[in-house]
């Protein structure tokens, strides 16, 4: 199992292309841990405005009828991948880890796999 901090330094690490990773409470969106970013990637302020991205998904389905869970949410920009993945289970039931990528250095299905390998592993 590893700590949240441990399992951050995993994803920047593991995950070719990182560019920043936080795992994120999506009922106050606050960031409980973040690494990487930068002067031009505020991972707080991106950790926040997920919050309502994750908000509208979850609506949305409810109005629908959906009855499936979110495993991930794709946002894609001209030279990033934004992926936000929901944790199920052992306390993460409000809880999304979020990755940046640079689009030109990653492996989409790479990093969704890498992702959820990590959040088996996460102790919270």
């Amino acid at each position: 199992m590893m700590s949240v901090e441990t399992s951050l330094k995993e994803a920047m690490t593991s995950i070719e292309g990182s560019l920043g990773a936080a795992l994120v409470d999506y009922t106050s969106g606050m960031a409980l841990g973040a690494l990487g970013g930068g002067r031009d990637l505020d991972l707080t302020v991106a950790a926040a405005g997920n919050t309502d991205v994750i908000r509208a998904n979850t609506r949305t389905m409810e109005m629908l009828g959906i009855q499936e869970d979110i495993e991930d949410i794709l946002i894609t920009l001209g030279s990033q991948y934004h992926l936000i993945r929901l944790l199920k289970g052992r306390g993460g039931n409000g809880l999304f880890l979020y990755i940046i990528l640079d689009k030109a250095k990653s492996n989409l299905a790479m990093a969704r796999h890498q992702l959820k390998r990590i959040e088996a592993n996460l102790e919270l």
